[in-house]
Order: C-alpha cells, then sequence, then structure tokens
C-alpha cells in the first residue's frame, strides 16, 4: 500500500513538474516572439513583402531545377538556369535586407506553392514545357510582378520599397522572357 501511494505521490510530482516546463517554455516561445515584433520596426504590409518575396523566389528556384532535370528542350533549359541564377541572387538580397531589419523570411516555397511544383513535376516532355512555361514562367511573374508594384507603391519603408522598384525592371524582364518561351513551347505542340 506505500508503495502504492508513493508511486502516486511520484506520478503528482512528474505531471506538475512537467506542467511548470511546458508553461516556462510557452512563457520563453511568447516573450521570443514579443521580443521579435518589437525588434522589427516594419509595418505588416512591408513584413508580409518581404515573406511574400522570398517564398515567391525560392519558387522559382526549386521549379526550374526540376525543369533542368526533366525538360530535354534547350529554350527552357536555358531560361530555368537564368531563373535560377537571378533568383538566387535576389533571394540573397531579400534574406540581408529582411536580416536588416529583424525579419526572419521562409527559405522555401509556401505549402502551396511546393503543390504547385510537384504537380508541374508529374508532367513529361512537351507537357511539362508547357505547363513550366506557363506556370512558373508567365503566372508567378505576373504574381510577382504584382506583388512588387504594390509594395513600392504602398511600401511604408523606404529601404524595402527601394528594393521593391529596383527589381521590378528584371522581373518584367523575366516576364517578357517568358512570354517568349511559351510562344515557342505552345508553336512545338
Amino acid at each position: 500500500m506505500f508503495a502504492h501511494s508513493s508511486s502516486r505521490s511520484m506520478s503528482k510530482k512528474i505531471f506538475s513538474a512537467a506542467r511548470l516546463l511546458t508553461i516556462a517554455v510557452s512563457g520563453v516561445v511568447l516573450i521570443g516572439s514579443i521580443a521579435q515584433a518589437a525588434d522589427s520596426s516594419l509595418s505588416h504590409t512591408d513584413t508580409s513583402f518581404l515573406k511574400s518575396a522570398a517564398q515567391g523566389g525560392n519558387t522559382e528556384v526549386e521549379a526550374s531545377k526540376v525543369a533542368l532535370e526533366k525538360s530535354t528542350n534547350p529554350d527552357v533549359k536555358a531560361f530555368a538556369q537564368k531563373m535560377i541564377d537571378e533568383h538566387s541572387k535576389v533571394g540573397d538580397t531579400v534574406k540581408k535586407l529582411a536580416g536588416s531589419k529583424n525579419v526572419t523570411v521562409p527559405d522555401k516555397p509556401s505549402l502551396a506553392q511546393r503543390a504547385k511544383i510537384d504537380v508541374l513535376s508529374k508532367f513529361n516532355g512537351a507537357s511539362f514545357d508547357q505547363h513550366y512555361a506557363s506556370m512558373i514562367g508567365v503566372s508567378a511573374h505576373k504574381n510577382t510582378i504584382a506583388l512588387f508594384e504594390k509594395e513600392s507603391a504602398k511600401g511604408k519603408d523606404p529601404d524595402v520599397t527601394r528594393f521593391a522598384t529596383e527589381t521590378l525592371p528584371a522581373l518584367k524582364g523575366h516576364l517578357a522572357m517568358a512570354n517568349d518561351l511559351q510562344a515557342k513551347v505552345d508553336a512545338q505542340k
């Protein structure tokens, strides 16, 4: 009987200690989140832009790596390599800028963007090339340009706004190249 009572008492102590540890860890996480939010002087719009820009660039890079593996079309491969090179450089700039503003940006595409890359990777041959040119080349660049134009016009932080404004011409150039690529792969049906 004494062993059973002692065991129950020990279980209660362990449970209580575990509960206190959970509360303490939760408090540290909450304090860390509050501290990070307090350290960042950016508006929600600027912070959201940096995170979305990072995810968009990561999507371009990852989808273009798939294109290098799957496509046999030299035009698609050349475009994909250019997107990897240029979006990687812009991604590095986004990370540095975000870091200077105490904002952590994702290093992967969003869940929805990863799903889009997974769908894309299921295609082969000319069908892959057409979907890559359409989904990643044209559609993704239209969305990215809209994101950067919005930040350029409505951003609050001058450094973030300047980055968006200075990056827009290259993105528009990518869209023009993507439109040309789409026309070429569509003509090869």
